[in-house]
Protein backbone atom coordinates (compact mmCIF):
# COMPACT_ATOMS: atom_id res chain seq x y z
CA UNK A 1 0.00 0.00 0.00
CA UNK A 2 1.33 3.24 -1.13
CA UNK A 3 1.82 6.30 1.66
CA UNK A 4 2.11 8.81 -1.41
CA UNK A 5 -1.69 9.61 -1.14
CA UNK A 6 -3.03 12.62 0.66
CA UNK A 7 -5.06 11.49 3.52
CA UNK A 8 -7.80 13.44 2.53
CA UNK A 9 -7.56 12.26 -1.46
CA UNK A 10 -11.10 11.02 -1.38
CA UNK A 11 -12.80 13.25 1.59
CA UNK A 12 -16.61 14.56 0.41
CA UNK A 13 -16.97 11.87 -1.79
CA UNK A 14 -19.87 9.33 -1.24
CA UNK A 15 -18.33 6.02 -2.95
CA UNK A 16 -20.70 2.89 -3.55
CA UNK A 17 -18.49 -0.58 -4.21
CA UNK A 18 -20.46 -3.23 -5.53
CA UNK A 19 -19.38 -6.86 -4.24
CA UNK A 20 -17.78 -4.78 -1.48
CA UNK A 21 -17.79 -7.30 1.49
CA UNK A 22 -15.07 -9.65 0.30
CA UNK A 23 -11.79 -9.81 -1.92
CA UNK A 24 -10.63 -7.17 -4.06
CA UNK A 25 -14.14 -4.71 -3.19
CA UNK A 26 -12.76 -4.93 0.69
CA UNK A 27 -9.27 -3.77 -0.17
CA UNK A 28 -10.89 -1.08 -1.98
CA UNK A 29 -13.37 -0.06 0.84
CA UNK A 30 -10.86 0.35 3.15
CA UNK A 31 -8.71 2.00 1.03
CA UNK A 32 -11.41 4.77 0.25
CA UNK A 33 -12.40 5.07 3.67
CA UNK A 34 -8.81 5.26 5.09
CA UNK A 35 -8.42 8.48 2.11
CA UNK A 36 -11.56 9.98 3.61
CA UNK A 37 -14.20 8.85 1.65
CA UNK A 38 -18.03 7.85 2.92
CA UNK A 39 -18.07 4.45 1.68
CA UNK A 40 -21.30 1.85 0.94
CA UNK A 41 -20.61 -1.34 0.00
CA UNK A 42 -23.23 -4.26 -1.00
CA UNK A 43 -23.50 -7.81 -1.66
CA UNK A 44 -26.19 -10.64 -1.40
CA UNK A 45 -24.45 -12.00 1.84
CA UNK A 46 -24.93 -9.75 4.98
CA UNK A 47 -22.15 -10.92 7.14
CA UNK A 48 -19.55 -10.45 5.31
CA UNK A 49 -20.75 -6.92 4.76
CA UNK A 50 -21.40 -6.22 8.43
CA UNK A 51 -17.98 -7.45 9.17
CA UNK A 52 -15.94 -5.05 6.40
CA UNK A 53 -18.17 -2.27 8.50
CA UNK A 54 -17.11 -2.70 11.54
CA UNK A 55 -13.15 -2.98 10.30
CA UNK A 56 -13.84 0.47 8.66
CA UNK A 57 -15.43 1.97 11.96
CA UNK A 58 -12.72 0.31 13.66
CA UNK A 59 -10.13 2.22 11.58
CA UNK A 60 -11.64 5.73 12.30
CA UNK A 61 -13.85 5.73 9.03
CA UNK A 62 -17.67 5.99 7.63
CA UNK A 63 -19.64 2.63 6.12
CA UNK A 64 -22.69 1.20 5.32
CA UNK A 65 -23.53 -2.09 4.26
CA UNK A 66 -26.53 -2.99 2.45
CA UNK A 67 -27.56 -6.27 0.80
CA UNK A 68 -28.60 -6.19 -2.82
CA UNK A 69 -28.32 -8.71 -5.50
CA UNK A 70 -27.14 -6.57 -8.52
CA UNK A 71 -28.76 -8.88 -11.12
CA UNK A 72 -32.43 -7.17 -10.20
CA UNK A 73 -32.52 -3.53 -11.76
CA UNK A 74 -35.46 -3.07 -9.03
CA UNK A 75 -33.33 -3.98 -6.39
CA UNK A 76 -30.30 -1.94 -7.45
CA UNK A 77 -32.38 1.43 -7.76
CA UNK A 78 -33.73 0.89 -4.29
CA UNK A 79 -30.22 0.31 -3.06
CA UNK A 80 -29.15 3.42 -4.46
CA UNK A 81 -32.34 4.93 -2.94
CA UNK A 82 -31.08 3.38 0.48
CA UNK A 83 -27.68 4.40 -0.09
CA UNK A 84 -28.21 7.77 -0.33
CA UNK A 85 -30.99 8.07 2.16
CA UNK A 86 -27.87 6.85 4.82
CA UNK A 87 -25.01 9.10 3.55
CA UNK A 88 -26.26 11.85 1.08
CA UNK A 89 -25.73 11.69 -2.77
CA UNK A 90 -23.37 8.92 -4.40
CA UNK A 91 -20.12 10.46 -6.47
CA UNK A 92 -18.35 7.83 -7.20
CA UNK A 93 -19.22 3.94 -8.36
CA UNK A 94 -16.75 0.86 -8.75
CA UNK A 95 -18.30 -2.25 -10.27
CA UNK A 96 -16.71 -4.49 -8.36
CA UNK A 97 -19.52 -7.97 -8.06
CA UNK A 98 -18.40 -11.01 -10.20
CA UNK A 99 -19.17 -14.37 -10.87
CA UNK A 100 -16.03 -17.29 -12.54
CA UNK A 101 -15.81 -20.59 -12.40
CA UNK A 102 -13.35 -22.51 -15.16
CA UNK A 103 -15.70 -24.95 -17.56
CA UNK A 104 -15.27 -26.50 -21.05
CA UNK A 105 -17.77 -24.38 -22.37
CA UNK A 106 -19.84 -27.58 -23.86
CA UNK A 107 -20.43 -28.38 -20.50
CA UNK A 108 -21.76 -24.83 -19.46
CA UNK A 109 -25.88 -25.02 -18.33
CA UNK A 110 -27.93 -22.03 -19.37
CA UNK A 111 -27.93 -21.44 -15.81
CA UNK A 112 -24.25 -21.00 -15.29
CA UNK A 113 -24.03 -18.94 -17.96
CA UNK A 114 -26.86 -16.56 -16.77
CA UNK A 115 -24.84 -16.45 -13.61
CA UNK A 116 -21.79 -15.28 -14.38
CA UNK A 117 -22.88 -12.63 -17.17
CA UNK A 118 -26.13 -11.45 -15.17
CA UNK A 119 -23.69 -10.62 -11.99
CA UNK A 120 -20.89 -9.13 -14.02
CA UNK A 121 -22.55 -7.63 -17.29
CA UNK A 122 -25.87 -6.59 -16.19
CA UNK A 123 -25.23 -5.72 -12.57
CA UNK A 124 -22.36 -3.78 -13.92
CA UNK A 125 -25.39 -1.92 -16.24
CA UNK A 126 -27.45 -1.46 -14.07
CA UNK A 127 -25.24 0.10 -11.42
CA UNK A 128 -23.98 2.88 -13.92
CA UNK A 129 -27.40 3.54 -15.02
CA UNK A 130 -29.01 4.13 -11.80
CA UNK A 131 -25.70 6.46 -11.13
CA UNK A 132 -26.08 7.75 -14.38
CA UNK A 133 -29.52 8.96 -14.33
CA UNK A 134 -29.10 10.58 -10.50
CA UNK A 135 -25.84 12.27 -11.71
CA UNK A 136 -27.53 13.29 -15.04
CA UNK A 137 -31.03 14.60 -13.24
CA UNK A 138 -29.34 16.30 -10.91
CA UNK A 139 -26.48 17.88 -13.18
CA UNK A 140 -23.49 16.44 -11.16
CA UNK A 141 -20.00 15.44 -11.94
CA UNK A 142 -19.78 11.51 -11.13
CA UNK A 143 -16.64 8.73 -11.90
CA UNK A 144 -17.63 5.15 -12.85
CA UNK A 145 -14.75 2.27 -12.70
CA UNK A 146 -15.40 -0.68 -13.79
CA UNK A 147 -13.37 -4.03 -13.24
CA UNK A 148 -12.54 -6.08 -15.90
CA UNK A 149 -9.74 -8.37 -16.52
CA UNK A 150 -7.02 -8.75 -18.73
CA UNK A 151 -9.08 -11.65 -21.18
CA UNK A 152 -11.71 -9.40 -21.98
CA UNK A 153 -9.23 -8.39 -24.64
CA UNK A 154 -7.56 -11.25 -25.68
CA UNK A 155 -10.34 -14.30 -24.81
CA UNK A 156 -9.35 -16.81 -22.66
CA UNK A 157 -10.39 -20.95 -22.87
CA UNK A 158 -12.75 -22.16 -20.05
CA UNK A 159 -13.78 -19.23 -18.69
CA UNK A 160 -15.72 -18.02 -21.98
CA UNK A 161 -18.53 -16.68 -20.06
CA UNK A 162 -16.39 -14.36 -17.93
CA UNK A 163 -14.42 -12.82 -20.78
CA UNK A 164 -17.79 -12.07 -22.33
CA UNK A 165 -19.17 -10.41 -20.12
CA UNK A 166 -16.39 -8.82 -19.19
CA UNK A 167 -15.46 -7.72 -22.62
CA UNK A 168 -18.92 -6.05 -22.82
CA UNK A 169 -18.00 -3.82 -19.47
CA UNK A 170 -15.29 -2.48 -21.32
CA UNK A 171 -17.54 -1.60 -24.35
CA UNK A 172 -19.90 -0.14 -21.40
CA UNK A 173 -17.07 2.24 -20.22
CA UNK A 174 -16.02 3.58 -23.64
CA UNK A 175 -19.27 3.95 -25.17
CA UNK A 176 -20.80 6.04 -21.78
CA UNK A 177 -17.56 8.20 -21.53
CA UNK A 178 -17.95 9.60 -24.66
CA UNK A 179 -22.06 9.53 -24.07
CA UNK A 180 -21.65 11.20 -20.52
CA UNK A 181 -18.50 13.15 -21.23
CA UNK A 182 -19.66 16.44 -21.80
CA UNK A 183 -21.94 16.07 -18.81
CA UNK A 184 -18.92 15.50 -16.49
CA UNK A 185 -19.16 11.90 -15.83
CA UNK A 186 -16.08 9.79 -16.25
CA UNK A 187 -15.88 5.85 -16.61
CA UNK A 188 -12.71 4.09 -16.89
CA UNK A 189 -11.66 0.67 -16.08
CA UNK A 190 -8.94 -1.54 -14.44
CA UNK A 191 -8.43 -4.59 -16.15
CA UNK A 192 -6.16 -6.51 -13.70
CA UNK A 193 -4.59 -9.91 -14.01
CA UNK A 194 -3.89 -12.81 -10.99
CA UNK A 195 -5.13 -11.51 -8.18
CA UNK A 196 -5.60 -14.00 -5.54
CA UNK A 197 -8.34 -13.64 -3.02
CA UNK A 198 -9.96 -16.08 -0.56
CA UNK A 199 -12.50 -18.28 -2.10
CA UNK A 200 -12.56 -17.26 -5.74
CA UNK A 201 -8.73 -18.11 -6.19
CA UNK A 202 -9.30 -21.27 -5.23
CA UNK A 203 -11.89 -22.42 -7.61
CA UNK A 204 -10.01 -20.93 -10.02
CA UNK A 205 -6.56 -22.30 -9.89
CA UNK A 206 -7.04 -25.81 -8.20
CA UNK A 207 -3.61 -27.03 -7.99
CA UNK A 208 -0.56 -25.61 -6.40
CA UNK A 209 1.26 -26.81 -9.82
CA UNK A 210 -0.37 -24.68 -11.67
CA UNK A 211 -0.61 -21.97 -9.88
CA UNK A 212 3.35 -21.51 -10.34
CA UNK A 213 3.20 -21.73 -14.16
CA UNK A 214 0.84 -19.26 -13.58
CA UNK A 215 3.42 -16.98 -11.51
CA UNK A 216 6.44 -17.79 -14.09
CA UNK A 217 4.45 -16.39 -16.94
CA UNK A 218 4.09 -13.28 -15.14
CA UNK A 219 7.49 -11.11 -15.90
CA UNK A 220 7.74 -9.68 -12.57
CA UNK A 221 7.32 -13.51 -11.34
CA UNK A 222 4.58 -12.38 -8.28
CA UNK A 223 0.80 -11.97 -8.24
CA UNK A 224 -0.27 -8.81 -7.49
CA UNK A 225 -2.01 -7.26 -3.69
CA UNK A 226 -5.18 -6.32 -3.36
CA UNK A 227 -3.68 -3.01 -1.86
CA UNK A 228 -1.72 -2.46 -5.00
CA UNK A 229 -5.60 -2.42 -6.73
CA UNK A 230 -7.07 -0.18 -4.05
CA UNK A 231 -4.10 2.08 -4.46
CA UNK A 232 -4.97 1.84 -8.27
CA UNK A 233 -8.57 2.32 -8.43
CA UNK A 234 -8.05 5.80 -5.77
CA UNK A 235 -6.11 7.32 -8.45
CA UNK A 236 -8.53 6.58 -11.18
CA UNK A 237 -11.70 7.65 -8.73
CA UNK A 238 -10.09 10.99 -7.47
CA UNK A 239 -9.25 14.27 -9.19
CA UNK A 240 -5.54 13.03 -9.85
CA UNK A 241 -6.90 11.36 -12.82
CA UNK A 242 -9.77 14.54 -13.92
CA UNK A 243 -8.94 14.05 -17.85
CA UNK A 244 -8.79 10.15 -17.82
CA UNK A 245 -11.76 8.77 -19.76
CA UNK A 246 -12.73 5.73 -21.51
CA UNK A 247 -9.49 4.20 -20.22
CA UNK A 248 -8.71 0.31 -19.46
CA UNK A 249 -5.85 0.40 -17.10
CA UNK A 250 -4.17 -3.33 -17.41
CA UNK A 251 -2.30 -3.67 -13.93
CA UNK A 252 -0.76 -7.55 -14.59
CA UNK A 253 2.77 -7.35 -14.07
CA UNK A 254 3.18 -7.70 -17.58
CA UNK A 255 1.37 -11.30 -18.43
CA UNK A 256 -0.78 -9.81 -20.93
CA UNK A 257 2.23 -8.63 -23.11
CA UNK A 258 4.29 -12.25 -22.49
CA UNK A 259 1.11 -14.11 -23.02
CA UNK A 260 -2.43 -13.37 -23.48
CA UNK A 261 -5.29 -15.57 -22.18
CA UNK A 262 -4.77 -16.92 -18.33
CA UNK A 263 -6.06 -20.13 -18.36
CA UNK A 264 -4.81 -20.72 -22.47
CA UNK A 265 -2.25 -23.18 -20.01
CA UNK A 266 -5.19 -25.70 -19.70
CA UNK A 267 -5.21 -26.56 -23.57
CA UNK A 268 -1.45 -27.85 -23.77
CA UNK A 269 -3.71 -30.93 -21.20
CA UNK A 270 -5.64 -33.22 -22.38
CA UNK A 271 -9.59 -32.85 -22.42
CA UNK A 272 -9.38 -35.88 -20.24
CA UNK A 273 -7.41 -34.24 -18.12
CA UNK A 274 -9.09 -30.91 -17.77
CA UNK A 275 -12.61 -32.08 -17.38
CA UNK A 276 -11.45 -34.49 -14.85
CA UNK A 277 -9.54 -31.75 -12.52
CA UNK A 278 -12.89 -29.04 -13.33
CA UNK A 279 -15.25 -32.38 -12.16
CA UNK A 280 -13.29 -32.04 -8.73
CA UNK A 281 -14.03 -28.73 -8.41
CA UNK A 282 -16.96 -27.25 -6.70
CA UNK A 283 -19.69 -26.15 -9.57
CA UNK A 284 -21.13 -23.26 -8.48
CA UNK A 285 -20.33 -19.90 -9.24
CA UNK A 286 -17.62 -18.32 -6.97
CA UNK A 287 -18.68 -14.43 -6.65
CA UNK A 288 -17.28 -11.71 -4.99
CA UNK A 289 -20.59 -9.82 -4.15
CA UNK A 290 -21.16 -12.61 -1.76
Amino acid sequence: MSDDFADDLLTDHHIVITGGGTGLGRAMALRFADLGAAVTINGRRTEPLEETVADIEERGGTAEGISCNVREADAVDAFFDEAEERQGPVTRLVNNAAANFLAATKYISPNGFDAIVKTNLYGSFYCTQACGRRWLERAEEGVVLSIATTYAETGSAYVVPSAMSKAGIVAMTRSLAAEWGSAGIRLNAVAPGPFPTEGAWDRLMPSADLEEKMRQRIPVRRFGSPEELADLASFLLSDLSGYMNGEVVTVDGGETLAAGGQFNTFTRMSREQVKSMMDALRPESSENEE
